[in-house]
């Protein structure tokens, strides 16, 4: 490949935050489907090897480059644990787990404001539904779990942006137990109840 080099620039003690730009910059501007690790590679002037060697798939890079404090893949792996109808439950339990704490919070709310960006529609919907969102759906086994799972990251977006982006009250104050109360039912509803 023209121009790209075999494992560590010389001269360049940070390849990794370079190829975390690469990748950043690639996914905002093509979306997930068109980002390819040779092309980050390339563009940050390394081997594509080097790319999986740091980061592994195009998924973990893709969270990699979100700059998420945790893995959200391992926040939700238990949710499709126990039974299906409790399922909204334990995803809102989770989920409310993570960005109410204030430890995390803050790096959480970074990425969000990164979405709302140029070029963060495609962060979202070719990379964090299909990395993230999609695969719980298809875990569960539930039907048409593209079109489900979609319906439910539009309820946990617009509770992001008015519970924490936006601060809207009484939203924001509203006590875990009571926000849980309030989406369940009908992100259970998009999960496995009647769409028609």
């Amino acid at each position: 490949m023209p121009g790209a080099t075999r494992g560590r620039r010389p001269g360049a003690p940070d390849t990794r935050a370079a190829v975390l730009a690469a990748a950043r910059s690639s996914f905002a501007q093509q979306g997930f489907r068109g980002t390819t690790i040779r092309a980050v590679a390339s563009a940050a002037g390394v081997d594509p090897a080097l790319v999986h060697h740091y980061f592994g798939t195009k998924d973990d890079l893709f969270l990699a480059a979100m700059e998420l404090p945790v893995d959200p893949r391992v926040v939700v792996a238990h949710v499709t644990e126990g039974p299906v109808e409790e399922v909204a439950e334990r995803f809102l339990t989770a989920f409310l787990g993570v960005w109410d704490d204030p430890d995390v919070q803050p790096a959480l709310l970074t990425v969000a404001r990164r979405i709302l960006e140029p070029g963060g529609d495609k962060l979202l919907s070719e990379g964090f539904l299909p990395v993230v969102i999609q695969p719980i759906g298809a875990k569960l086994g539930i039907d048409r779990p593209e079109h489900r799972m979609t319906l439910v990251a539009s309820q946990v977006i617009g509770l992001i942006l008015m519970r924490y982006v936006l601060r809207a009250e009484p939203l924001a104050s509203l006590s875990k137990d009571a926000v849980i109360a309030t989406y369940a039912p009908t992100i259970q509803r998009y999960l496995t109840g009647d769409l028609d």
